[in-house]
Formats: structure tokens, sequence, C-alpha cells
């Protein structure tokens, strides 16, 4: 009953304010709360924190985010003087109490010695990665949850490139948060003190014109139609100012707005599930959409790091992209847009995850262009591009994933829906300009390139007990697998967390170097491929499926008869 000691802890703990006790006091006899609160420590990991928002040591609340932030001050202090004067950015988003975390954050750092660089206001998480790169900081924070519901918020750290941490940072991080006893005991420095010993410098519009700079340089083509009808959502987050802001700077004069979704809304009452990659938070872009006879729809998550699409079909309807899909026109256009004014890199590359699809690969290829693949997450991504900066080995271009994520350039190290949707829309215009809207282009993609289709669907399983069957999931799976699909054979297992990569056929090993993480991948005989994950931020199993076929239907008819059979053998693991 360990949980109900730390419960008590809380309770008597005369440095817990009166207000987390009394909400503490409201579940005292419901033990499966308590339970769910305080069962573990939520756990810092290379994705930083996410949680439920509440009291307890695993929800997101000021006590974890000053004990996170004190962890993170004194792996700074281990870096030296000169890191701790180079200092913290941060930057936060829309949620409920994202700006008072900020605020602890770089008053705890002050307190400690390390200046703290704060956002006067909302900003997208690109931006804090920016931030880190122009004012040379040895960290960065930004406080979100990203596209996750109302109930949850987070903490995501970035290291001096400018990206997110990697394990080596993240395993010192949750050391230091071990050796600390006291997770209420942590000083914060008065705000007016910081300021007057320089450890807190609140940074605003300089930062904003700079970056909304280099968004607008990253344009690839300036011939193009920008008379396109363009709906816009922000889905009440950060992205509104930026993303409008480019737009009009770059010359796209008819962009709408949905109007009900333009403003801040730490609920997202308007959407519910703030995830573009849903369909269903397009609902009023829809809507806007016929009225205003648009060309494409663009939405962005709350923290304006993802960007996804809808395009207007011949017969006016609104049809959804995915995120290859995306990724594969943003890919032609770009490329094809660099080779035409002579400034496509001889060893440019693009860098996608291990699970992203192999359509983009195939046109970078045809374009003299190598492809790389990570492990899943942007840290890993931009990873690539920290490396090529200094080994100069190549020249990284863009990185994307198929969960909606993209960066084009290097002057910001993690997924950026600002120059996201600036692209697509240059894009949509440019071909428009050339008698062809995106699905026809995408058309012509496939006709080039194959048949892809893909799918990615989850098993959400929450809780303590969803925690255990999901690892159950994984670790049954790894030994009981699919040996074969509606004729399809497996002929390769990557198992990832194992570095191994096991071909059937030659019954043969090769070791793969990678850093390790939790997912397994199974290629068939036929082309088609699955990969089994789960997710590093939500209560869920993720798998993915990919198929390449002779035509639509079959290629589509491959993903499905891989996905009835995969999820009728994961829902045999109770």
């Amino acid at each position: 009953m360990e949980y109900l000691n730390k419960y008590n802890e809380w309770l008597e703990n005369e440095n817990i304010d009166e207000e987390t006790k009394k909400e503490l006091r409201s579940i005292e006899n419901d033990k499966e709360e308590i339970e769910e609160r305080f069962y573990t420590d939520l756990a810092f990991g290379t994705a930083g924190l996410r949680g439920k928002m509440g009291a307890g040591t695993n929800r997101m609340n000021k006590y974890v985010i000053a004990l996170t932030t004190k962890a993170l001050a004194e792996v700074i202090k281990e870096e030296g003087s000169e890191a701790c004067r180079k200092g913290v950015a941060i930057a936060y988003d829309v949620r409920h109490k994202s700006d008072e975390f900020a605020k602890i954050a770089s008053l705890v750092l002050a307190e400690n010695g390390v200046k703290a660089y704060l956002f006067e206001g909302i900003r997208p998480t690109p931006e804090l990665s920016y931030a880190v790169r122009k004012f040379k900081t040895q960290a960065g924070i930004v406080v979100t949850a990203s596209h996750n519901p109302k109930e949850y918020n987070g903490y995501k750290v970035y290291w001096e490139e400018g990206s997110q941490i990697l394990s080596d940072i993240a395993k010192r991080v949750t050391e230091k948060i071990a050796e600390i006893d006291d997770i209420a005991a942590i000083k914060t420095m008065d705000e007016n003190e910081a300021k007057e010993k320089g450890l807190l410098q609140i940074i605003g519009k300089d930062v904003d014109d700079e970056y909304i700079g280099n968004v607008k340089d990253s344009s690839i083509r300036s011939d193009v139609n920008k008379d396109i009808k363009i709906v816009y959502t922000p889905l009440n987050g950060t992205g509104y100012v930026p993303v409008t802001r480019v737009l009009d700077e770059c010359g796209f004069k008819n962009v709408y707005v949905v109007e009900e979704q333009a403003k801040p809304d730490p609920t997202f009452a308007t959407v519910g599930y703030p995830n573009p990659e849903d369909t269903k938070a397009f609902k009023l872009a829809i809507k806007l959409g016929k009225e205003k006879n648009a060309d494409i729809l663009i939405a962005t998550d709350p923290d304006c790091d993802r960007m996804a699409a809808m395009i207007k079909d011949n017969g006016g309807e609104y049809i959804a992209i995915n995120g290859n899909q995306t990724g594969a026109i943003l890919i032609k256009y770009i490329l094809e847009g660099l080779k035409e004014n002579d400034k496509l890199p001889s060893d440019g590359v693009i860098v996608k995850s291990i699970v992203t699809g192999d359509l983009g690969k195939a046109i970078a290829e045809s374009l003299g262009v190598e492809t790389l693949n990570t492990l899943t997450g942007f840290k890993n991504i931009c990873a690539k591009a920290n490396e090529f900066e200094k080994t100069g080995e190549k020249t990284f271009i863009f990185g994307y994933e198929e969960s909606i994520g993209y960066v084009y350039d290097t002057y910001v190290r993690d997924k950026d829906g600002v120059v996201a949707a600036m692209l697509f829309a240059e894009a949509a215009a440019y071909y428009n300009k050339n008698g062809k809207n995106l699905l026809e282009v995408l058309d012509d993609i496939y006709e080039e390139y194959g048949y892809y289709s893909e799918d990615l669907f989850s098993l959400v399983l929450e809780g303590i007990e969803g925690k255990e069957r999901i690892n159950r999931m994984m670790d049954v799976y790894q030994t009981e697998y699919l040996k074969e699909i509606e004729g399809a054979k497996l002929v390769n297992i990557t198992d990832y967390e194992n570095s191994i990569k096991k071909d059937l056929i030659n019954k043969s090993e090769e070791k793969i170097d990678m850093e390790k993480t939790n997912a397994l991948k199974y290629e068939m005989d036929n082309g088609s491929w699955y990969a089994i994950r789960p997710s590093g931020t939500e209560p869920k199993i993720k798998i993915y499926i990919y198929a390449k076929g002779e035509d639509k239907k079959d290629a589509e008819k491959k993903v499905e008869n891989i996905k009835e059979n995969v999820l009728d053998k994961l829902n045999s693991i109770k």
C-alpha cells in the first residue's frame, strides 16, 4: 500500500499548499483514484513529462514541475558555469496552468543560478527551438501536452542544438530527480529579484520577427497562384498569430480563419480532442470551407508543431490526406523546386521515422536524394541535422513522420506546423497555377511511384491495468507473432528493443545500429509491413500498417487484411 503512504505524506507535508491538500481530501474515500495518482511517479523520459493535471506524484502539477526543473538545473550546473550563464529558453502553450508552470520553471532555474529566457506569452513549440538556437542557450523547456485532451499538460526539454533531449540527458535528469527527497521543498527566486540579477529575461516580438523571417525565407517558389482560397484553424491553440502572419506576408490574401477556433481556449470547447490527425477536428473548417469555396483546409495542433490538411475534390467535397501523403506532396514540391532553381544539394538527405511509409523515399530517390530512417520522434530525426552540422557529411533538407510532423531546413530542430502550413499552401498554389488540385497531384505520384496505402490504429488501454496489458502485448507478440497473413509470408522481423533484425528466409540475424526502443517491425514477402509500439505519451499501443499494390484497391485490401489479423491477435492477449 505504498501509494497510500505517499498520499498521506502529501497531506502531512507542511510545504504542500492548502489548495492541493483540499483536492487530495476530496478523494480520501476513493482508493482507486488515490492509487492512480500515487502508485508511481510521472516518468521523465526522452519526451519529457506528459500526464493528466492534478495533485499527486503521477500527475502534472507545480510540485512535479519544480522537481523536474531543479533536476534539470543540477544537470546544467554539471556542465559548468558557462552552461548556467547560457541558460534555458522557456515557452508555453494555451493549456490550463501552462503559464504558471513556465513561470515556476524559470524561477526555480534562477534560484539555482541558471538564467531563464521566458516568452512573454503563448508561442508555438517550433519557436522555442528557434529561440534556443538564437540565444545559444544550454537547454530549452516548452510546457505543452501537444494534441492531448484538455485534462493533460506536459513538459518537454531541449538541448543546446535546439532539438529535444536524447536518452543520455534524460537519464541524467532522471537520476537527479531520484536524489531529491522532498518534492515540495524546492525553492524559487522572487521574480523581481531574478530580473534584477539578470537571471530572468522576458522575450517576445524580436524573436517572433526573426523566426517568421526564417519561415518566409523557406519559400520554394514565388511564381504561384496566391489567389487560392485557404481555410485555417489553429484549434484554439498557439498557431493563429504565426500561421496567419506568414501566409499574409507571403501574399496569400484569401485566408479564412475558423472564428470559433481562433482564440486560445484551454478547454478546446469547439473541438474536444484537439488532434488535427482526427478528421472530426475539421468539422467547423469544412463548414467554412464550403461557404468560401476554399481550395484547401489547414489545421495545426495546440502547440502548432503538427499540421494536417484536407483538399477539395472536383465534386466540391473535402478529402482528408494523411501524414504520409502530405509528406509525399511536400517532398515532391520541395525537391523538384530546389532542383529547378539549382539549389538541390548533391549530398542532400531527407529523414523519416521507421514507422513512416516509403512513398516519400521513392520520390526522393528518383531525384537523387537519399532517405535515412530513425526511431520515432523528432528528437531522433533532428539528431541527424545536429550530426551533419558537426560532420559536414550530408545536408539535411527535410524531416517528417506519418504523425503529421514536418520540418524543412535547419533553423528549427523540431517539427514545425508554421513552415509546414506555408509550404503546403504554396504547393497547392503552385499546382493550381498548373491546372491541378493536390488530390490530382497525389494520383500522379501513385501513377509514377506505385500505389501505397497505410493505416494507423491504436488500442487505448488506460490506468494501471491498461499499462500492464500493453506490456504483456509487447512481450507476447515478440514470440507469438503471425507468420502468414492471407497468403503473404513473414520474411523479416526487426526488434528495436534488442537491436536485432532477423532474416527468416536465410535464418540469419544482424545487429542494428540504433538507440534501443520498445518497437517491433514485421516485413512480408509481398512488400507489406507493419510495426507495433506502445505510445510514449498516451495510454495506447499503436499499430502502423503499410502496403504497396497493383492499384489503389489492391493496396487497401492488403492493409485491411493485416489490420484484421493483427487486431485479432492483440485482442487475444489478455
